[in-house]
């Protein structure tokens, strides 16, 4: 228990993370008020989960972060596609589900086996899922244009990023590449995050009917499966759900404000680069900036009532990580046992 607390507390040190909270918080900005001044804000999702290419390769050196932020950005483009397809085929819960678990199973072992970090299958359970479940889904060419064209300029500003560390000197703040996992262990790390995206969006379904926010289930259930050992997965869930509700204090003072459209797209930015300011410091304080982040993006592109979208990503939250924790706790290889 102290160690948990402790945990909550305490900040790694600081590794220049405005420069990349910068470029990525401008990654989704430029996209966004193209939008709002075009009046296509029914777009902006598909540009925002297209931004998360930017949060590829953080601190890597310009040819490796080109790869990897480029191989990034092709998954994330898949999975619009997909979610485009599945939103406009009108596929029931269960069916996004599969499909979630599937690509959650799918992504994470590509992400391993071709050193992409943030490890995991995260952001692509996210994008398949958020655009599944929009009510009215953009035809796919221009939704596909749109998020092209938002991971193309994330790419851009990726590669400016690290031409500009490289001028600075700052060769001390590349990440080495993660070690690679061995076959038996791109099974189980596959595995995990292909139950625990299907338990959640399962659990989800059946004991939230009528909800259709199920995709949080499905990404907070994954969100612990990435950290690199089995405590640190504990911990993750433990983080995911306390920085969630913490996080909803916030949206809903956010949400009470008068705010325009582009008052909005101005605090969703900020809360870009604060959470990519504290991301890789602390997880649960990130999160504070996360949950009020995705929430205010989805309500700029599909507004619903505020109560009931707060009340559904709580329950989400809440059930999503305890479905996560489970698969942690039970799905071990004999190596972690």
């Amino acid at each position: 228990m102290v160690r948990v607390i402790q945990e909550f507390l305490r900040l790694s040190p600081p590794r220049q993370d405005h420069l990349p909270a910068l470029r990525i918080a401008l990654g989704v900005a430029v996209p966004l008020l193209l939008l709002l001044a075009t009046g296509r804000l029914d777009l902006s999702i598909y540009a925002s989960f297209a931004a998360f290419t930017g949060i590829y390769a953080r601190h890597e050196p310009l040819t490796s972060r080109v790869r990897h932020q480029v191989t990034s950005a092709v998954l994330l483009l898949a999975c619009v596609a997909l979610g485009v397809s599945l939103a406009r085929a009108g596929t029931g819960p269960f069916g996004v589900t599969l499909a979630a678990a599937l690509v959650s199973g799918v992504g994470a072992v590509l992400a391993a086996a071709l050193g992409l970090r943030p490890a995991g299958s995260l952001f692509y359970v996210f994008t398949v899922t958020g655009v599944a479940t929009l009510p009215n889904a953009a035809p796919l060419p221009l939704a596909l244009g749109v998020a092209c064209a938002s991971a193309g300029f994330s790419v851009l500003l990726g590669v400016l990023g690290a031409l500009y560390s490289q001028r600075v000197r700052q060769g001390e703040l590349f990440t080495p590449p993660p070690s690679p996992l061995t076959e038996e262990d791109l099974s189980w790390h596959g595995g995990r995050h292909a139950l625990a995206a299907g338990l959640g969006g399962v659990l989800g379904t059946l004991l939230l009917p009528g909800t259709p926010h199920t995709a949080w289930a499905m990404v907070a259930a994954v969100a612990p499966i990435s950290a690199q050992d089995h405590q640190g997965r504990v911990l993750r869930a433990v983080h995911r759900v306390v920085g969630t509700l913490l996080g909803l204090l916030l949206t809903f003072l956010l949400l009470r404000l008068p705010l325009q459209p582009w008052g909005t797209a101005l605090v969703i930015v900020a809360l870009q680069f604060l959470a990519e300011l504290f991301i890789a410091r602390n997880y649960s304080v990130a999160l504070l900036f996360v949950t009020p982040l995705a929430l205010l993006m989805s309500q700029l592109a599909h507004p619903v009532p505020v109560n009931g979208l707060l009340v559904a990503r709580a329950t989400e939250t809440v059930l999503g990580a305890l479905a996560g924790l489970l698969v942690v706790l039970l799905v071990r290889s004999r190596r972690e046992r």
